[in-house]
């Protein structure tokens, strides 16, 4: 069966290549949590692949939808304004393919739930 679902992680990237080990870690988990579902990395800038690549990629293995998932704690400048463009000239390269975007992964209640947990994890009982 031939996956036509894919998902996007979007990071900002940086210069040292030890900071994507996080997100690799990220992509997969969900990988492993759903096989039948393409999970691919794709960067801001600093770091390839870039956004259009990695769509680009997609769109030519066959996918029809892809979710796209900011990998950001908030829906900072580059979520709001560098995004927004790249993904209105994905939509227009490819007319025929299901583009949804969602929030910035730390907006989540759930994800700042875990943020939460992990930070008072540190506390040291007495």
């Amino acid at each position: 069966m031939k996956k036509n679902q894919a998902l996007v992680l979007f990071a900002h990237g940086a210069r040292d290549p030890r900071w994507a080990i996080p997100f690799e870690r990220l992509a997969e988990r969900a990988r492993t949590k759903r096989p039948d579902v393409s999970v691919s990395l794709a960067f801001l800038e600093l770091m390839e692949p870039r956004l259009p690549a990695v769509v680009t990629e997609l769109v030519k293995s066959g996918h029809e939808k892809i979710s796209i998932v900011p990998v950001f704690l908030g829906q900072g400048g580059h979520v709001l304004r560098d995004l927004p463009p790249l993904i209105d000239e994905l939509r227009e390269t490819f007319p025929q393919l299901e583009i949804s975007l969602s929030h910035a992964v730390g907006e989540d209640e759930s994800v700042q739930e875990s943020i939460a947990d992990y930070c008072l994890g540190t506390i040291a009982d007495e």
